[in-house]
């Protein structure tokens, strides 16, 4: 029971930092960090507990072979050659799960389909019969990670993945998934020192989750069951005893509070927090942001508007100004932190990012980032906090060189100052024009010789290439050309919609593959 083995715990880009702190205070060794993942090693009671207790992990895995394959043939026999008898019976279940990066092995369910096909005729050579495969619930979940040629199989200890805590009853459009929201609330370093504010808590995981952060109530406490409590060396003693345990958790003081400006959305978060045991922590109330006010107490917000993405606003933009607007007025003297997708969002807010981190909300690329709302001036703030760190983190972009066509986006200052000189000369300009204006004009024109080459007579194809509106004429059947036949694009119309293309919404990073999120 003392033994320790290998295991890995998976996270959301972003997280490993918070991850790999909440394992080495669980008590874990050997602990490092990957990338959206962290090793560690540990026995059976550090496994249950891995489980039990991690806010910011997705699932817990136990690696039990690792070994090099150049082709699925080879993946076949590496399979095959494990003892499976001390995992399965030809009458349990199991499922696949693979996630594979690798020129080798493109399709990460072909890769599932021989590991299944290994464990099926080892069954059935050794009894004549065979274990079922199911998608849903079953009796094992087993893990294959192919990064180039090297594999990893792992057992899945989690089942279900560790997201899914069992307090959410209802959720409301495009809700914050319970890990990410556990991390962005251990990232600001709150655990219940002072009151809590999310002005848009939508469903409430993120007041919920705080509640459980101040109090130190596993997160665990609320799921049905975990997939190690169907392997067969499951320990339920050992289990019941960390089940049980609740000797970390501690008192809360303060209060948190979750506001929304719809009816339903304070509906469901009520019964969520209702589920989750945490009533008398948490305050709910319809408000919408525009009416926030000044806390009587030393608080922090944490909260996640609208991106324009899967929930659309009708002003997105004087959204965030509004945003900015408020934190400026009405919450001096604490720290607002604030998760977003676009650049030119975060913009409108109007205030300077002491901390700007990277992290994912499902496929999009965003950033959490702290705005310290001080009285007074700049200099005067640091002077009376000489201990505090305001050093903005610059994102490092490349260089490039503009696209034909491309926008240019000027910075506030430049706007304002190009828009001034334009509102001048509009001003200075008469309201109507006269004809001597035009024979002024005219006269102003200097002429210039005419130079070699000039004047050349349009030809019918410079002409239609100049005027690309003109439409292409087509030869005649009797030419040895179908009218139906698609022309090809001019030279100028593909760089007009490459033009077209790279002009939009500016965007901190990149998307993510699909298949990156595994």
């Amino acid at each position: 029971m003392n033994q320790e083995f290998e295991l890995i715990a998976k996270t959301f880009q972003g997280l490993e930092e918070v991850l790999a702190q909440e394992l080495t205070e669980l008590g874990a060794a050997n602990v490092e960090i990957g990338r959206r993942m962290v090793s560690f090693t540990g026995d059976k009671a550090m496994m249950y507990r891995a489980n039990f207790c991690l806010r910011t992990a997705i699932r817990v895995l136990k690696p039990i072979k690792h070994f090099q394959a150049t082709n699925p043939d080879e993946v076949y026999d590496a399979v095959k050659s494990i003892e499976w008898e001390n995992y399965l019976d030809n009458m349990s279940s199991f499922a696949v799960d693979a996630v594979v990066f690798s020129e080798v092995f493109r399709h990460s369910k072909f890769v599932a389909y021989k590991v299944k096909d290994a464990i099926v005729d080892y069954f059935r050579d050794k009894t004549g019969n065979r274990p079922s495969v199911r998608i849903n619930n079953p009796d094992l979940t087993l893990n294959i990670h192919i990064a180039e040629d090297q594999c990893t199989l792992s057992l899945d200890s989690s089942g279900e993945s560790l997201h899914r805590r069992g307090y959410r009853q209802e959720q409301v459009e495009a809700p914050l998934n319970e890990v990410l929201a556990a991390g962005m609330i251990l990232m600001t370093g709150w655990r219940g020192e002072c009151d809590l504010i999310d002005p848009m808590c939508g469903s409430g995981t993120i007041p919920i989750e705080a509640a459980l952060i101040a109090r130190n109530i596993a997160p665990g406490v609320f799921r049905k069951e975990f997939g190690f409590e169907k392997w067969k060396d499951f320990d339920q003693e050992l289990f019941d005893s960390i089940y049980n345990d609740d000797s970390q958790e501690r008192e809360f003081t303060h209060k948190i509070y979750g506001y929304d400006n719809s009816l339903k959305a304070n509906t469901i978060a009520t019964n969520n927090v209702k589920a989750a045991g945490v009533t008398k922590d948490i305050v709910l109330k319809v408000q919408p942001f525009q009416q926030f006010e000044q806390p009587a107490e030393k608080s922090i917000i944490i909260m996640n508007p609208p991106y324009g993405e899967r929930i659309s606003s009708d002003d997105l933009l004087g959204l965030y100004q509004m945003i900015g607007e408020r934190l400026k007025h009405a919450f001096v003297g604490n720290d607002a932190w604030i998760l977003s997708y676009r650049d030119e969002c975060f913009d409108q807010i109007g205030l300077k990012a002491s901390v700007k981190i990277p992290l994912f909300n499902g496929a999009l690329e965003c950033q959490f980032r702290k705005y310290q709302l001080f009285d007074g001036k700049y200099k005067e703030f640091l002077t009376e906090n000489p201990d505090v760190e305001f050093k903005p983190k610059r994102e490092e972009r490349p260089a490039r060189s503009r696209h034909h066509g491309e926008r240019v986006e000027y910075g506030r200052k430049e706007g304002r100052d190009r828009f001034r000189s334009e509102r001048r000369r509009e001003n200075d300009r008469p309201a109507f024009r006269t004809r001597d204006d035009f024979r002024q004009e005219e006269n102003k024109t200097e002429s210039r010789p005419r130079r070699a080459g000039e004047g050349k007579e349009f030809t019918r194809e410079r002409k239609r290439d100049f005027n690309r509106d003109e439409p292409k004429r087509f030869p005649r059947k009797e030419e040895g050309f179908d009218r139906e036949k698609p022309r090809r694009s001019s030279r100028n119309e593909e760089s007009d919609k490459r033009a077209q293309n790279s002009i939009g919404m500016r965007y901190i990073h990149r998307r993510r593959k699909p298949e990156e999120e595994n």
